[in-house]
């Protein structure tokens, strides 16, 4: 069964489905161009707050293979996986983007964790051969979205690989595709800095530029979740839809907390989901607590990530007690703002207690 407790609007729904219908309201200038930019044809943006940290030595896809919720080992250069790092008790310390390149494999996370989840991962590393390094400074990232962007690549020389996480690579920059967001293409570049301007300047002659907060709502919509410093070993991987996104593989060895996570995967002892949600008024911060009126003394879930929307108000990523999803929801207190519970673009599966009261 689908998990679609009520229908969160898309950033592009509207009446018959034609994303360029959306009206606008109550978003920054900036923004309102980038929506407006995006359901035109296209756009290019710098997503804010991202990392990366190279793994490179004969041992680096063992010594990952050993440490990640996703398998490494086989890992190949035309493909990007998810991963997350947990502590021992399964929770997510990190989660990942990760690829290989020419010198080694590649995680991307959140910029704000990656010195500490650097330093964490080297005191694993022993007397393998593996290095750890931060290449952010030596790279730019870039995204590409909507109608035009394939097309656009074309034009500036670049890869556009087709089919979610596939991988091309061209000099001096690697091409991610990511998964649609509200129906519409996306892609990653990976530049050297060398290489950067070059390729935007090429792609800006197709594509608007937008503002990083748009890359961020096509991030939420579509439902691939971003640990941040405040979420932290917050959650289980299966809490935030890990494991329906590709984020763990069941059949791999020993990571740290794989017991735990392995015991909520097959146990039936998972009791929290996440959602897609939507409210309106100031934009919450990763970790705020989301309450039942019914119940003000105790918070049913968190947000994840949240982004602005173009229709106004927000869109967030919100991990929920499962049967609380279909009920009243506020945000901060039980007496705080309102808040709409809506499906993600992937099934969401519920325990059959669940899906008999639906």
């Amino acid at each position: 069964m689908r998990a679609t407790r009520g229908k969160v609007q898309s950033l592009y729904d509207c009446p018959d489905d034609c994303p360029i219908a959306m009206p606008l309201m109550n978003a920054t200038a900036p923004e309102l161009a980038s929506f407006d930019a995006l359901a035109r044809g296209g756009i290019v943006c710098a997503p804010a707050g991202l990392g990366l940290i190279r793994v490179a030595g004969d041992d680096a896809a063992s010594f990952l293979h050993s440490q990640l919720t996703n398998a490494v080992e086989d890992l190949t250069a035309d493909a990007a996986r998810l991963a997350g790092y947990c502590s021992p008790k399964g929770r997510l310390q990190a989660s990942f983007l990760m690829w290989r390149d020419a010198d080694g494999i590649v995680l991307q996370l959140s910029a704000e964790i990656r010195p500490a989840i650097q330093k964490r991962l080297s005191m694993f590393v022993l007397r393998l051969k593996a290095k750890l390094s931060d290449i952010t400074p030596g790279h730019v990232i870039l995204g590409v979205a909507g109608a035009n962007a394939a097309a656009a690549l074309a034009q500036a020389g670049l890869p556009a690989p087709d089919g979610a996480f596939a991988v091309a690579g061209a000099p001096g920059a690697t091409v991610i595709r990511l998964p649609d967001s509200a129906g519409l293409p996306r892609w990653q570049l990976v530049l050297s800095t060398e290489n950067a301007e070059a390729a935007r300047a090429a792609l800006a002659g197709h594509l608007a530029a937008a503002d990083p907060a748009i890359w961020d709502s096509l991030d939420v919509q579509s439902g691939v979740p971003r640990i941040v410093a405040a979420t932290q070993e917050q959650f289980v991987p299966q809490m935030i839809n890990f494991e329906l996104i590709g984020g763990v593989n069941f059949r791999k060895g020993c990571y740290p907390g794989q017991e735990i996570v392995a015991r909520s995967q097959y146990r039936g002892t998972l009791k929290r989901r996440m959602w897609l949600v939507q409210g309106e008024g100031e934009m919450p911060a990763p970790a705020a607590e989301i309450f039942r009126p019914e119940d003000p003394g105790q918070p049913c879930g968190m947000i994840v990530n949240a982004a602005p929307a173009s229709q106004g108000g927000w869109v967030a990523l919100a991990e929920l007690k499962i049967d609380a999803a279909g009920g009243a929801l506020r945000l901060g207190s039980a007496e705080g703002a309102p808040l709409t519970v809506g499906s993600l673009p992937y099934e969401v599966p519920l325990p059959e207690a669940t899906q008999a009261a639906s």
